[in-house]
């Protein structure tokens, strides 16, 4: 009855990748309308926090981009790849990371890939190679940035193992960091010169390829200011988190938790910029950041409610499968992370389905920590909105998708910098941990 329920749970996964986008969201609620209705297991429970995080943590940031904010930020990216244009393929991936880091989001790399695109392309240089480590960037940083959802949910089911929420990022951090640097290494070598591809030469000889030059943007006044109240925000998340922790201890008996205290802070820091900078609150429902951050809530929700219905109903069976495998080869949890990242096309969900779980079974919190990297595999199909993205924009086709599927531009370097994370993980975590 297990292989079926299973088997039920991956049908519905697959439903939802065919579907797409937010599809992964309904076809999780389905699945576990099939589990539980049909198949008589208890539901499990909803990542409510979770949730909740990304609905503040996107007003916030859907506020700050109706205010201009999110444009002077891609401004500031571009004059500092303009002033690095031969480095591209390293400094692109750097923009797109702490670009994440700062929102909590990977689609804020939306707004910088055609910059990107368009510094490779007057330089000589593939646009493949940067755009592909970029995207890579800007999915692994959620697993070190402080207000993302997968952070705070993780840190919250270690800080009971004595892992608090400022030691897992003291260590994702830099650990993910310079995985990206050796993923960049790794792409910068990728593929043959510009002028050489024969996608590129054809579609130069059609006229199909475009410089466009700086672009101009009109930069609201009220955009450095939105920019200067999210920062605040941010800062006042870390600190309350940290005097909070028991490693600290400034505050023994908190009034508000964590997880409260971040929704509190950034729903502050959303009417702190409508306040100050004066902008129109009915349009911060139609920014696309807030628009995609709400798909991400409705995935999160079916997909990591459809694992914890199968996990929760059969955790001691999973217990007594894992526990021997994972204490011999605790490798392997990176890479069951891994393929199931690949699928839930989520960081939030791959992490509140399944590390949980892991620690459950008695997995180490170092062995969790270092594999937390791995939930990032969301590049592996060509599926995912900034890879498709990446894809649309760059004109040269030198990042384009091979027949059999796996065989596209951001495989290899996503592969090395997940592994690169995983490995430092082990080894920076081993100190700290």
């Amino acid at each position: 009855m297990v292989i079926v329920e299973l088997l039920v749970v991956l049908l519905f996964i697959f439903l939802g990748a065919r579907i797409g986008g937010i599809g992964i969201g309904f076809a999780g609620g389905a699945g576990v309308i099939a589990l539980t209705m049909l198949l008589g297991l208890d539901a499990g429970s909803i990542p409510v926090d979770v949730i909740l995080i990304i609905m503040s943590v996107i007003t916030a940031i859907a506020a700050m981009q109706v205010a201009g904010g999110m444009d002077w930020l891609v401004d500031l990216a571009e004059q500092f790849l303009r002033k690095n244009p031969k480095r591209i393929t390293f400094y692109a991936p750097i923009v797109t990371y702490f670009m994440t880091i700062l929102a909590g989001t990977g689609h804020t790399a939306f707004s910088t890939l055609p910059v990107i695109a368009e510094v490779a392309k007057e330089q000589g240089i593939r646009p493949s190679r940067p755009l592909s480590i970029a995207v890579v960037a800007s999915q692994i940083a959620i697993t070190a940035s402080p207000i993302s959802a997968a952070v705070v949910f993780f840190s919250g089911i270690l800080e009971p193992l004595g892992v608090g929420y400022i030691t897992l990022l003291a260590v994702c951090i830099p650990t993910t960091f310079v995985a990206c640097m050796i993923g960049a290494f790794v792409a910068n070598m990728m593929g043959g010169e510009l002028k050489d591809d024969p996608v590129y030469q054809e579609r130069m000889a059609k006229g199909l390829i475009k410089l466009q030059g700086s672009a101009k943007r009109n930069i609201l006044p009220s955009a450095k200011m939105s920019v200067y109240i999210f920062l605040v925000a941010i800062i006042a998340v870390v600190s309350y988190a940290t005097m909070i922790s028991g490693a600290v201890g400034l505050i023994e008996h908190p009034t508000i938790g964590r997880n409260q205290a971040i929704m509190a802070i950034m729903l502050m820091a959303a009417t702190a910029i409508v306040m100050i900078t004066k902008i129109d609150a009915s349009k911060i429902a139609n920014a696309a950041t807030f628009k995609s951050g709400m798909s991400a809530c409705v995935c999160v929700l079916g997909v990591a409610w459809l694992g914890d219905t199968f996990v929760s109903s059969h955790i001691n069976e999973i217990k007594e499968f894992s526990a021997h495998i994972l204490e011999q080869h605790p490798w392997m949890l990176a890479i069951t992370l891994f393929f199931a990242s690949m699928l839930l096309y989520s960081q939030g969900a791959t992490t509140s389905a399944l590390m949980p779980a892991a620690l459950a079974i008695g997995v180490a919190p170092l062995t969790a920590v270092a594999s937390f990297a791995a939930v990032s595999a969301l590049f592996v199909l060509p599926t995912y909105p900034t890879l498709l993205a990446a894809v649309e924009m760059d004109d040269t086709g030198s990042t384009r998708i091979g027949k059999y599927v796996f065989n596209h531009p951001f495989f290899i370097p996503g592969v090395v910098t997940i592994a690169s994370a995983v490995a430092l993980g082990f080894a920076f975590g081993g100190v700290l941990i």
